[in-house]
Parts: structure tokens; sequence; C-alpha cells
């Protein structure tokens, strides 16, 4: 059994709060996005997509650090919730949400565009026929069949999220029970001596939340439905 310490287990912890929060905090624009992208046909669509999918080929660290323009206390963004709310996200815990956030948003989008594009159209198409609104059929036609993808866009953006290092360290830099994450404490305990054996401890404990992830946003993914819009043989 993995002997933690009470600094192991606060980092996994704020990792696990981080990741959560940052599901649901992009939850409503991911799927606002992701149906955007399925449903409607508008100009400068590829670039609306490259922008999304931008997080995951930048290297974190440029993500971090315009994240550290925008919301520090001089940027923009910080600078309004600094003197109109009081709100401090720079080198705080929902800094590091906030990055992560921005992480985890490409997979999340791309798993619930998939899932939306996977629903026949002729179905919803067969609701409104038999009566039902643009609202009845989309609650009652679209988002169910749709909902095993937005479980798993939502599963692997909270597994990309609890992974964050390069954007979260770079935005909220390394500060004890506030912003260590899981990965910047195994960065941490790789730059001590002898910190290796607490590093692979907690390595142990990240892919295994990792795989759990995968796992179940694979086994969702196989309940998506296998009908796409086609002509019929």
């Amino acid at each position: 059994m993995l002997d933690l310490s009470p600094a192991d287990l606060e980092a996994i912890a704020l990792s696990l709060k981080v990741g959560a929060w940052s599901v649901v905090c992009s939850l409503p624009f991911a799927f606002g996005l992701a149906y955007v992208l399925a449903r409607v046909e508008f100009a400068f669509k590829p670039v609306v997509s490259a922008a999304i999918l931008l997080p995951l080929v930048l290297p974190p660290v440029v993500t971090g650090f315009f994240l550290l323009l925008a919301f520090g206390k001089n940027g923009p963004i910080g600078e309004i919730l600094d003197q109109w709310f009081g709100i401090t996200v720079a080198f705080k815990w929902t800094g590091a949400v906030i990055a992560a956030a921005i992480m985890g948003l490409p997979l999340m989008v791309m798993g619930m565009r998939i899932s939306i594009e996977s629903v026949d159209r002729r179905l919803e198409m067969a609701a409104r026929t038999l009566g039902a609104g643009p609202w009845r059929t989309f609650f009652t036609v679209t988002l169910p069949l749709s909902l095993p993808g937005i479980l798993a866009g939502s599963i692997l953006s909270f597994a990309r999220s609890f992974g964050e290092f390069g954007a979260t360290i770079t935005f909220v830099s390394n500060i004890p029970g506030e912003t260590r994450t899981l990965p910047i404490a195994i960065y941490a305990l790789l730059q001590t001596p002898s910190g290796d054996s607490a590093a692979l401890k907690l390595s142990l404990v990240a892919i295994a939340i990792a795989l759990i992830a995968i796992v179940i946003a694979e086994v969702l993914n196989r309940r998506l439905p296998k009908t796409h819009e086609r002509d019929d043989a």
C-alpha cells in the first residue's frame, strides 16, 4: 500500500478539486460550442474549431503566460476582477481551475461534438413531425442519445485537468496548500534530493486515476448510437 504523506494527500485532494471545478465551469461553454459546431454551418467555422483546439498543440507554458497577462492584477480581466469584485485568481487555486478548464476544454468539446453528430437527425425530424417543438426534441431525443459522449468528454477533460502542469505552474506558481497540485508536487519532489521515491508514489496515483478515467470514457463512447445520417441501402 502506498505510504503517502499529508503533503501528498493534500496535493491529490487539490488536483481532484481543481479537476472537478474545471469541468463544472467549462461544461456549459463546451456543450454550447460543441452543439454549434455539430449542428450549425457558418462562415469561419474551421477557424473557430481550430481556435478551440489550440491549447492542445500550443506549449502549455504559452497558455499559462497569456493567462497571467490577462488575469494578473494588471491584466485587462484581472484588474476588473480585483477592483470591481475584490477577486484575485493569479497565484490562487481558482487560477489553477481556469488554467485546467482551458487546457481540458478541447477534449470536452471534441467528445461532445462527436456524440451530437452521431445522433441520427432523422429521429429529430420524426419528433418534430409528431408535434414536438425544438426544445422538447432537444431534451427528449438529442440530449439522451448524445449523453454518453457528453459524459465521456467531461471525464476526459477531468483527466486532462487533473494532470495539468505547464499552464498551471506558469499562471499560479507552486504554492504549497494553495496551487501545488499533484503534477507540480511531483515536479517539486524531483528537484529535491531523495525525492524520487515519493515522486514515484504520486506518479502511480496519477497513472491510476488517468487510467480509470480513460476506461470509463471508452465504455461510455461504446454506448454512442452507431447510426449516422445516411441513405437507406
